[in-house]
């Protein structure tokens, strides 16, 4: 994505989390902290796959450029949903954040195997996550592509 197609526009922000409270809780912080944004809030693993790769009902789906993954997702699992998205050439440079209550190695490991860009355990210290948001917004906006690792 070039400088000019970011330049002017709100970020494109695709949460994909089952839980109201969460979804509530990052949909307020990032109003709060002033993130010019699009959100597009999905429940369900299978449904983000279908939205990312612009399936169905989705078929006008705008790309995200940020998405926010929780793990334990129904329907396809989060871990499928990053793995999918990360060994995809069309997808893998969209930067994703996983917020999610497993505090399992074994989930942390594979998530930065996957080269996912942040990693935040439930409950979400907002202040953290907002940083994290901020600089994945001044890379975007800078028409950056975000380093693997």
């Amino acid at each position: 994505m070039s400088r000019v197609d970011t330049v002017g526009r709100p970020m494109e922000i695709l949460l994909v989390e089952d839980s109201l409270v969460a979804a509530k809780l990052t949909m307020g912080a990032l109003r709060n902290g002033q993130v010019q944004h699009r959100m597009t809030w999905l429940t369900d693993g299978g449904e983000a796959l279908n939205f990312v790769h612009q399936k169905g009902i989705y078929a006008k789906a705008p790309r995200p450029d940020l998405i926010l993954l929780d793990l334990g997702l129904p329907g396809r699992d989060g871990r499928d949903v990053l793995a999918e998205i990360k060994a995809d050439p069309e997808l893998n440079m969209i930067p994703v954040v996983v917020l999610t209550a497993s505090t399992s190695e074994e989930d942390l490991t594979s998530a930065q195997n996957l080269h996912v860009d942040g990693y935040m355990n439930k409950p979400v210290n907002m202040d953290q996550f907002l940083q994290l948001v901020k600089q994945l917004k001044d890379f975007w906006h800078a028409g950056i592509i975000l380093p693997e690792g």
